[in-house]
């Protein structure tokens, strides 16, 4: 990917591959938009918010390299998703099974807050993955900006409101599920707990596998 339509982000996600921070100076950033990752025949697709700068902005690969991929490769690595809990570098031989993670604006933004013309820029990217995983029966939106974002793509009008836990069924048969996002504002203060997660996860796993492919429409809109 070598997307150069949002100016401020172009601008910010060079300028910290270039600065770096200093436990990372020996290492060679990214510092280009994130492509997702995971497993092509996902039934369950997870979308953040957007790369860390010191993290996925650094390794290249989405959730990698931060506390926030720290914490959610562990929960699927704990649900079966993922082969091993621990996520540092796109060589570390970290693979899904059943799962696939994108970010919902592919650059690093300044304090981690796109603007919402840089939102609406990178909506082609998660539409255009929404169409290719052909499998996909449940989208997990991590956090308030992700939700109303897959809500949209997904056809809901209006958009169903957010909240942990908050399950429902759009109109082609996909399934929107929400979850806090695991930042460490939400982690360590235990607004999201490790169990809270896990249960988002298996009940993900669990509704992937009752939603049957003729079950799905394409949507009119």
């Amino acid at each position: 990917m070598a997307c150069r339509r949002c100016p401020r982000l172009v601008k910010w996600r060079e300028q910290v591959a270039v600065e770096k921070r200093a436990s990372f100076m020996d290492q060679d950033y990214w510092g280009r938009p994130v492509p997702g990752f995971g497993d092509p025949a996902a039934r369950v697709l997870l979308v953040g918010l957007a790369p860390a700068a010191h993290g996925a902005n650094r390794t290249g690969r989405v959730f990698t390299g931060d506390r926030s991929g720290d914490w959610l490769f562990a929960a699927l690595w704990r649900t079966g998703f993922a082969n091993q809990p621990e996520s540092v570098g796109v060589d570390d031989g970290l693979t899904l099974s059943g799962a696939f993670v994108v970010a919902a604006v592919r650059c690093a933004p300044p304090a981690n807050k796109p603007t919402p013309s840089e939102r609406d820029a990178c909506l082609p990217f998660l539409r255009r993955e929404l169409s290719l995983l052909t499998d996909v029966r449940v989208v997990i939106a991590l956090g308030q900006f992700a939700h109303q974002i897959v809500a949209g793509e997904l056809g809901f009008r209006p958009r169903p409101p957010f909240g942990h836990g908050a399950e429902a069924v759009a109109p082609d048969g996909r399934v929107l599920l929400s979850s806090y996002h695991p930042s460490q504002r939400n982690t360590f203060t235990g607004t999201l707990t490790a169990s809270m997660f896990d249960d988002v996860l298996i009940r993900a796993r669990h509704v992937a596998e009752d939603v049957p492919s003729e079950a799905l429409e394409k949507p009119t809109n």
